[in-house]
């Protein structure tokens, strides 16, 4: 019997998974794990079932031991972990991709109508008691219908939330590394331009690429400035793709119309100048955050490490 060490509260369903076949060290505490209560659980692990609030580079693979053949990331991303430090141990890495792609759509197109309606700002005007009353010009937001989406990254996420948006009477325009299968680009309608042209016809820009070197500061001061002032941008990949302290100075300078956001260049913390803007909607990284998802997610992370400690090929090992 193996050991396989959970860094996070999990569901139920997924620690029974494991539970079934080896000795499961689970984290059960309110907050997350310290690093060092981190590095000294991991020792003797067989397999590692991690969350993304936790690094899993060389100290902790070295603080694992020789024995350790999996990391079963409870995300699709997996900028937490060390992906060659695991491949030069010969421990198998792994993620949980397509299990999360509605829920993370919804939210994105959940963000894309509470920065264009001004949804955020209305309730807060209710809650804080000011007096209101319904006039012509009050609380104008844009519409949706004959308007440009553009979609930064069109994997499942990318082409979920453009669906959406084709359902609202989008276009669609996107920026991938690769062409998508011919028909879903016609059942879309969408059409595959360069991030600098896609940046100029959006009225929308949602953000759904992999957060890497590459993609680091992806959206900066340059192209905030080359999207239209009535531009809206909204993110629920990751948090350092976008600058934001270049987009606070753009929502404030009215450089772009507004944004939403569900992730943070330096989570939990968010730029303070963010906090004192109404025209930008702040959500806690809720995109896979519903009970089917997040059961899924966790039930797909347990089959990756049962997998591999069988000897055999997981379901969805990272690339």
């Amino acid at each position: 019997m193996s050991r396989v060490v959970v860094t996070g509260r999990i569901p139920d369903a997924a620690i029974e998974k494991l539970r079934a076949e080896h000795e499961v060290d689970a984290w059960q505490g309110p907050e997350s794990i310290g690093r060092e209560e981190l590095l000294r659980r991991v020792a003797g692990a067989d397999a590692i079932v991690s969350l993304l609030t936790e690094r899993i580079d060389a100290e902790l693979l070295d603080a694992a031991g020789p024995q350790l053949k999996a990391v079963a990331n409870v995300a699709v991303g997996y900028d937490n972990i060390d992906v060659p430090a695991c491949t030069g141990r010969g421990i198998v890495a792994t993620n949980t991709p397509g299990v999360l792609t509605e829920a993370t759509a919804d939210i994105a197109f959940g963000l894309i109508l509470m920065a264009t309606r001004r949804l955020g700002e209305g309730e807060r005007l209710i809650r804080a008691g000011q007096a209101w009353k319904w006039g012509m010009f009050f609380l104008l937001g844009s519409s949706l219908q004959g308007k440009t989406l553009g979609v930064v990254g069109m994997g499942g996420i990318g082409q979920a939330t453009a669906r959406r948006a084709k359902a609202f009477g989008m276009d669609i325009v996107y920026q991938s590394r690769s062409e998508i299968d011919p028909a879903i680009a016609a059942e879309l309608g969408a059409r595959r331009v360069d991030l600098d042209e896609l940046l100029t016809v959006s009225d929308v820009v949602s953000l759904h690429c992999p957060y890497g070197a590459a993609t680091h500061h992806l959206i900066g001061a340059e192209q905030l400035a080359a999207m239209k002032s009535s531009t809206y941008l909204v993110n629920t990949a990751r948090g350092p793709i976008v600058d934001e302290a270049a987009l606070a100075a753009a929502l404030r300078d009215g450089v772009i119309a507004g944004a939403g956001l569900d992730v943070f260049e330096h989570e939990p913390q968010v730029h303070p100048e963010l906090l004192d803007l109404e025209n930008v909607t702040l959500v806690p990284h809720l995109g896979s955050a519903t009970v089917e998802t997040r059961t899924a997610m966790a039930v797909l992370a347990a089959d990756n490490a049962l997998a591999v400690l069988r000897g055999e090929r997981p379901p969805t090992p990272i690339d």
